[in-house]
């Protein structure tokens, strides 16, 4: 969420930020409501003035006898509560409908950021590794898994419905061996592993930015009482541990991860990458999740990229990093990078993992602080970074398709194969 103040005092620099990002905001109501709420505002302070002067007189007529005069302060006081009672409902109100406007806008995007509408104005940083030729046909891993009996989504679809996956045998064992490589690797490397809920309440999806926006992408539960969501990505339970809380600077910054399985709706994406396990309602992801001071957040944002680089370059795996331009980020993104991962089914790069520096925005809608006494007075927000390290399905589609052989099976990369228990995958 961005701040109203900086809204109000820089409404032309968030405007053009908006334009670029291609969103549109109701920057009319904005500015009316805002409007609004500081008139409201004088009128209530200049009410308890009056009030507190005239309960003062009070005293001071009393003691001079003078009653009457006395009594006539004292309803003034009683229509003042009144009226401030009505006022102060009312700028409740309009601060509400202040703070509903401001849930809606996206962030803005740091100025390293491309500009431009689509993903055509991304920019690529680098690459690593060179995709394989290889010297018979590749299949893809929607053909492979289940030809190999590890993967079948025919049954897939008769427990849940179409865009499920289910996996069987070494299938099995290789998600549930990436899962861990992943996770003993982040924590090697200095991230603290949680194991969270994955239903959270709405409290914590509108923290992290899913609510109130991005509702028709949550699968909730329903009945009585207060829903609660499927968490679509464990960003959203990992950020919002320190929700409402304080931090001590001397503790920052905080490295987390966690694994989650993760469901969307994914509304609106009928007939993009719909086959095998790219885009699925319920899929297996590693997250990565930072507070930082505000002047590390940048550096902290290059570690988490290399943090999520080192997984792939382990297994091998051919992988671009790019620099995503204003109209191609996630709603509540400063900058992000996407790591993308050589897929020969598509003869192309496939996301794989989003590194994004949130700034302060999530921190503002969460309310997550630290102090740091000796620096400054007070409390100021951190700034929160969240990535993939990685997504687990879109991984193991990767290792099927590179690493499979002429005869059908499938090579293990060398850091799983204590996990597997074997060096390949055969029928």
């Amino acid at each position: 969420m961005l701040d109203a103040r900086f809204v109000r005092e820089n409404i032309d620099a968030v405007r053009q930020a908006m334009a670029d990002r291609g969103s549109s905001w109701d920057f009319d109501g904005f500015s009316a409501h805002d409007e609004e709420r500081r008139e409201l505002i004088g009128k209530v302070e200049a009410r308890q003035a009056r009030r507190n002067e005239a309960s003062k007189q009070v005293g001071e007529l009393m003691k001079q006898g003078r009653r009457d005069d006395a009594d006539a302060l004292k309803d003034e006081v009683r229509a003042i509560n009144d009226e401030l009672t009505s006022l102060e409902a009312l700028l409740a109100q309009v601060e509400a409908d202040v703070r509903d406007l401001l849930m809606t806008i996206p962030n803005i995007a740091h100025e390293s950021v491309p500009v431009g509408a689509d993903e055509t104005a991304n920019v690529e940083v680098r690459r690593w590794g060179t995709p394989r030729e290889f010297d018979f046909e590749p299949k893809a891993h929607w053909d492979l898994g289940p030809e190999l009996g590890i993967i079948d989504f025919e049954r897939a679809v008769k427990l849940a419905k179409s865009r499920f996956v289910l996996m069987g045998g070494l299938g099995a064992r290789l998600e549930r061996a990436v899962i861990n490589f992943m996770l003993d690797t982040h924590t090697a490397r200095g991230y603290k592993e949680w194991w969270p809920p994955v239903l959270a309440n709405a409290e914590t999806l509108t923290g992290t930015g899913q609510l109130p926006k991005f509702e028709e992408d949550l699968f909730k539960t329903s009945g009585e009482g207060t829903p609660l969501y499927l968490v679509p990505t464990a960003e959203v339970v990992l950020t919002n541990i320190h929700r409402d809380e304080v931090l001590e600077a001397a503790d920052l910054p905080l490295h987390y991860t966690a694994y989650t399985p993760c469901f969307r709706e994914e509304a609106g994406s009928a007939g993009r990458d719909t086959r095998g396990m790219i885009r699925v309602h319920q899929f297996d992801k590693v997250e990565l999740v930072k507070f930082a001071k505000p002047e590390e957040s940048m550096d902290e944002l290059e570690g988490m990229v290399t943090d999520a680089c080192n997984i792939l370059e382990l297994l091998e795996l051919p992988y671009r990093v790019i620099t995503l331009c204003t109209g191609d980020m996630g709603f509540g993104a400063a900058k992000t990078y996407d790591i993308e991962v050589w897929l020969p089914s598509y003869g192309a790069y496939k996301e794989i993992s989003s590194c994004s520096n949130c700034w302060d925005f999530q921190a503002r809608r969460a309310s997550i602080k630290y102090r740091d006494p000796g620096v400054f007075k007070g409390s100021r927000l951190v700034h929160t970074l969240n990535g993939s390290g990685l997504a687990v399905g879109r991984t193991v589609a990767a290792i099927l398709e590179n690493l499979q052989q002429a005869d059908g099976s499938v090579v293990v990369p060398e850091v799983l194969r204590g996990y597997m228990g074997t060096d390949a995958i055969r029928k």
